[in-house]
C-alpha cells in the first residue's frame, strides 16, 4: 500500500466514525475538510443522497441558457477551455465553471468523463454548493473563498468518494466581488499536486481578462493594435501590453513563429512534426503549449492551436521591408538569430523561404545599395550571382566594381561558378 493509499484509508475511517457521531481528529482529516463536514452535517445535508440533491434546484432549458449567457463569466468560457481542456483531453476529467452559488454554468470534457459525471448529477444547471451537496471542491472554494483540493473520501457525499476535485474562486479584479469558481473533477489527474496549481493559474488568467474588459464602452473604439511583439533575430523576447518585456525559451519562440505562420491553426501532430525530425509525443507538445500559456496568458486557442492575438515580430518586419526597403530588410535580418540556429523543420523551412524571397528581390532590383547590403551579409557574402549582378550595375570606375568582379572570380575558383 502506498502512502497516498494509506492516507485515504485513514480519511475513510474518520469519515465513517464521523457519520457514527465521533468528531474527526486533526491527525486524520485536514481542518478545512473537518470544518466543512461539521457545517454540512449542521445544515442537514444527507451524505447518502447529497449528490442526488444537486439536481433538486437545477435550472434547465431556456431559463438556464439565458441565465448563463448573461453571467459575467460567460466571456471567460473560451479562455478556460483553451487553457485547460486541451491539456486534460485524455486525463479522464471534466472542467467546470460555476456561479457564486455553486451552480454549474459549463461542464466540459471528453464524452466518457461527462457520462461518469452525469451519473452523480455533476451536470450543467445543477448546484454543487456546500449547503446543497456538502464538502466538495467548488462548493468549499466558494465557502472559504480560496483554492482547495478534495480527495475521494474527503467528500461529504458518499457517492462521490471515487472522485477527486480541485477548485479556486474567481473574483472581479476591480471590486473583489466573488463571481464563481473554476473546477477540475475526475480521477487521478484531479488528485495530482499540479491540479490545484493549474486551476489557480487559469483563475489568474480569467481575472486578467475580466480586468481588460472593464473599459468605458462610451469611448471611441480604436482598431486593435499589433501590440504583442516577438523578437527572435537579436535575442529572444516577448512584449505585451501592460507587461514588462520578458525572455523566451527557444522552443516557445519556435511555437509562436509556427502559429503565426499558420493562422489557420495546427493540430498537436502537426506542431510535433514542425518542431522536430524525431518523434515528438503529443504529451510533450501539450505540456510546452501549456507552459507557454501560463507564461504569456490568453494568446493560444486550442483545437486547432492558433493565435488569438495580433502578433508582430522582427521576422514580420523583415517581410514588410522586403517590399520597400531592401537594404533595411538585410540589416534587420542580420545573422538570422533563432531562424539560423533552429533545427526545427518548420523553422528551417520558414528561414529558407525568407532568405529566398529576400535574395530574389535583391537580385531583381538592380539596386547597388541592396546588392551591397546583401553581399556584405552572412547570407550573401558567397553569393556569386549577387556579386556578378553588383559588378554589372555599378558604374565604370566605381571602386567597388573591381571588388565585385574579384569576388566573382574567387567564387569561380572556389565553387566552379562564375
Amino acid at each position: 500500500m502506498t502512502l497516498a493509499d494509506a492516507t485515504l484509508v485513514h480519511i475513510r475511517r474518520a469519515y465513517e466514525r464521523f457519520l457514527a457521531g465521533a468528531e474527526p481528529s486533526a491527525e486524520a482529516v485536514r481542518s478545512v475538510v473537518r470544518d466543512s463536514w461539521l457545517r454540512s452535517a449542521a445544515r442537514g445535508v444527507d451524505p447518502a443522497h447529497a449528490a442526488s440533491g444537486a439536481a433538486g434546484s437545477a435550472l434547465r432549458g431556456d431559463r438556464f441558457a439565458e441565465y448563463r449567457a448573461a453571467h459575467r463569466l460567460a466571456g471567460a468560457r473560451d479562455l478556460v477551455r483553451s487553457l485547460m481542456l486541451d491539456d486534460l483531453a485524455d486525463a479522464g476529467v471534466v472542467v467546470a465553471l460555476t456561479d457564486r452559488d455553486g451552480r454549474l454554468l459549463w461542464v466540459e470534457g471528453d464524452r466518457a468523463a461527462l457520462d461518469r459525471a452525469a451519473a452523480i448529477n455533476f451536470v450543467e444547471g445543477s448546484v454543487w454548493s456546500e449547503d446543497t451537496v456538502g464538502t466538495n471542491a467548488p462548493g468549499l472554494a466558494l465557502a472559504v473563498n480560496r483554492g482547495v483540493q478534495i480527495l475521494g473520501p474527503e467528500h461529504f457525499a458518499s457517492s462521490v468518494h471515487e472522485w477527486n476535485c480541485a477548485a479556486a474562486p474567481v473574483h472581479d479584479p476591480a471590486t473583489g466581488e466573488l463571481l464563481g469558481a473554476i473546477d477540475v473533477t475526475g480521477g487521478p489527474a484531479a488528485a495530482a499536486p499540479f491540479a490545484l496549481a493549474a486551476v489557480r493559474s487559469v483563475v489568474a488568467a480569467v481575472e486578467l481578462l475580466l480586468g481588460s474588459q472593464a473599459v468605458d464602452l462610451s469611448a471611441p473604439v480604436a482598431p486593435p493594435a499589433r501590440s504583442h511583439h516577438l523578437s527572435v533575430l537579436d535575442g529572444l523576447a516577448w512584449a505585451a501590453p501592460g507587461r514588462a518585456r520578458g525572455s523566451l525559451s527557444p522552443r516557445h519562440a519556435e511555437i509562436l513563429l509556427l502559429l503565426d505562420a499558420h493562422p489557420e491553426g495546427l493540430n498537436t501532430d502537426q506542431v510535433a512534426v514542425l518542431l522536430s525530425d524525431e518523434e515528438l509525443g503529443s504529451v510533450t507538445v501539450r505540456a510546452e503549449i501549456s507552459r507557454l500559456r501560463r507564461e504569456l496568458g490568453d494568446l493560444i486557442a486550442a483545437r486547432p492551436y492558433r493565435l488569438t492575438v495580433e502578433l508582430d515580430s522582427d521576422v514580420g518586419e523583415v517581410r514588410r521591408l522586403i517590399n520597400n526597403d531592401l537594404p533595411g530588410a538585410v540589416r534587420t535580418l542580420g545573422g538570422g538569430g533563432l531562424l539560423a540556429s533552429s533545427t526545427a523543420p518548420g523553422i528551417v523551412g520558414l528561414f529558407e523561404e525568407l532568405l529566398e524571397d529576400l535574395r530574389s528581390r535583391v537580385l531583381a532590383s538592380a539596386d547597388p545599395r541592396a546588392l551591397t547590403a546583401w553581399t556584405s551579409s552572412p547570407h550573401g557574402r558567397d553569393d556569386a550571382a549577387a556579386w556578378q549582378r553588383l559588378a554589372t550595375v555599378l558604374p565604370t570606375g566605381h571602386p567597388q566594381r573591381a571588388v565585385a568582379a574579384g569576388r566573382v572570380r574567387l567564387a569561380d575558383r572556389r565553387y566552379g561558378v562564375g
